[in-house]
């Protein structure tokens, strides 16, 4: 395994090395005696020069396939790894490839529904309109006469991903075991994050879900909209979504052609995002221009699911108050934060963290409004924060992600006005909900009626003891035996207390009701 792992490497290498690429490989002293064979055996080609150092790592990580397009992408949320100009250059790295041959995708399609393509859709494009990593689209027209969007697997996809990941798992392995300051890092989960987000993003049915649980988030929402999932012709190689047309959002000229207006949109865009993550902890993680389009009515359109991101309640809480620290410039509040959630160990210095989130802060909102990018700012705060002991957060690395796309989606449409700022006033109004009496109330009440429906359990356990201990007696260690006896106090059996224990739990909840 080791040896076909290293040819794997020389193949990475030779690529970063034409492309000028290998400062990844330096990271490590083997990687960089590699790194050295590698310059001298393989040359950079001339049309790298004078690109920055993240383009060249993009282009050399596009060469090397599919695999390493998502995996570059990935890596675009680690400015405390790459750097910060690094990691933007990676967020461009753009997930395109050739498109595979109609035949391999009539095939797919008949396989999965055991029926003729020409029975399942009045009229089917041959030509594909989009093709990626893991699969392309074709516009068709169903039996019902709707037009559709019809996404199929690439044919051996799972294989070689299988295989890619196989070997970043022993690079992330090697990494975390023989270089000491990249375990804060979390090479080894970062990995297994991203191994996980890729094969769900392969089961075209989570992509159906995912699509349909956002829709149920903004039903009745005039602001967002999420194309309707057709189950009937939807597999695991095969989705079927309703037909969305619209400006592309990052095409201002198209958004105003259509009577749209470009500042109105960054708003509602950015109220969506806030919706996602605060609102629901459920976001859509690849908001790139090419998944986001701008209707007639100036409503956003939302497509290709495959990559969502979750938050769970303590995080959208942390990050909340976070943001807000920063936006009101109240340092103090972010270190707090940082310490409280455990991001930043307990012993560190609250006013020595405060004071370096203040030196990476100011920079940035010293700027005008529209220049500031709260994305950015955050990934400053990871370059900082090792100096704080404080390790890599992977739940939060799609979420920044997210943000930078957002970020230059609202540049490009409207570079007068800062979308975290018109969000401002939904985040302050939600941290008063969430951190007023009514909210702290509603997370008491909220715990109580969980515990409440765990007692049926918990009861019918302790009943099954008990009639265990009758049947089979209650059998102790002779020692135990004669300290008990020796206390000469008498136990109260369990079933005696336990009435009055429920009793006061449910209690409790008709009270906070």
């Amino acid at each position: 395994m080791a040896i076909r792992h290293f040819v794997r490497l020389c193949v990475i290498a030779r690529s970063l090395a034409r492309h000028d690429a290998l400062f990844l490989l330096e990271l490590h002293p083997a990687g960089a005696t590699l790194a050295r064979i590698a310059r001298t055996v393989w040359r950079p080609e001339g049309s790298v020069k004078g690109l920055r150092q993240g383009q060249r790592l993009a282009l050399a990580l596009a060469a090397l396939g599919p695999t390493f397009i998502k995996f570059g992408q990935a890596l675009s949320t680690r400015s405390d790894l790459l750097g910060e100009e690094a990691a933007a250059d990676l967020s461009e790295l753009q997930d395109r490839l050739p498109p595979f041959p109609f035949a391999e995708a009539k095939r797919t399609i008949e396989e999965d529904f055991e029926a003729p393509l020409e029975s399942l859709f009045k009229s089917f494009d041959p030509v594909s309109v989009a093709a990626a990593s893991i699969a392309q689209v074709h516009f068709a027209v169903d039996n019902a006469g709707r037009e559709v969007a019809v996404k199929v697997l690439r044919p051996a996809v799972k294989a070689a991903f299988a295989r890619d990941i196989e070997f970043l798992t022993w690079m992330a392995d090697v990494a975390e075991s023989r270089v000491a300051w990249l375990r804060r890092l979390k090479p080894i989960e970062v990995v297994r994050t991203f191994a996980e987000t890729v094969r769900l993003e392969m089961d075209l049915r989570f992509e159906a879900a995912g699509a349909q649980e956002l829709a149920e988030n903004f039903a009745g929402d005039p602001g967002f909209r999420v194309p309707t999932v057709d189950w009937n012709l939807t597999s695991q190689r095969v989705l079927t979504l309703e037909r969305m047309s619209g400006a592309r959002v990052d095409d201002r000229a198209a958004v105003i052609a259509i009577g749209a207006d470009p500042v109105q949109v960054v708003k509602a865009a950015a109220e969506a995002f806030f919706k996602m993550v605060f609102r629901d902890g459920f976001f859509h993680a690849d908001m790139h221009p090419g998944n986001l389009f701008i209707g007639a009515d100036g409503v956003i359109i939302a497509v290709d699911f495959g990559i969502m991101g979750r938050v769970d309640p303590e995080t959208r809480l942390a990050l909340g108050e976070m943001l807000l620290g920063f936006l009101t410039r109240d340092y103090k509040r972010v270190a707090e934060v940082h310490i409280r959630a455990g991001y930043v160990p307990a012993h560190k210095s609250v006013e020595l963290f405060a004071q370096a989130a203040r030196t990476i802060a100011e920079p940035i909102l010293g700027k005008p409004v529209a220049e500031i990018s709260i994305a950015k700012l955050l990934g400053q705060l990871f370059q900082i924060t090792e100096d704080f002991e404080m390790e890599t957060q992977p739940q939060l690395l799609l979420l920044q992600k997210s943000m930078l796309l957002a970020e230059g989606v609202g540049r490009k449409l409207a570079p007068e006005v800062n979308m975290w700022e018109l969000a401002r006033p939904l985040v302050e109004n939600w941290m008063r909900e969430r951190l007023g009496p009514q909210g702290k109330i509603a997370d008491i009440v909220g715990d109580t009626i969980a515990t409440a429906q765990k007692l049926p359990r918990i009861i019918e356990r302790v009943d099954s003891i008990t009639a265990d201990l009758a049947r089979n007696g209650l059998k102790l260690h002779p020692d135990t035996t004669r300290t008990l006896r020796g206390e000469g106090r008498k136990r109260a059996p369990v079933m005696l207390w336990l009435p009055w224990l429920v009793a006061a739990a449910l209690l409790a909840v008709v009270v906070l009701r």
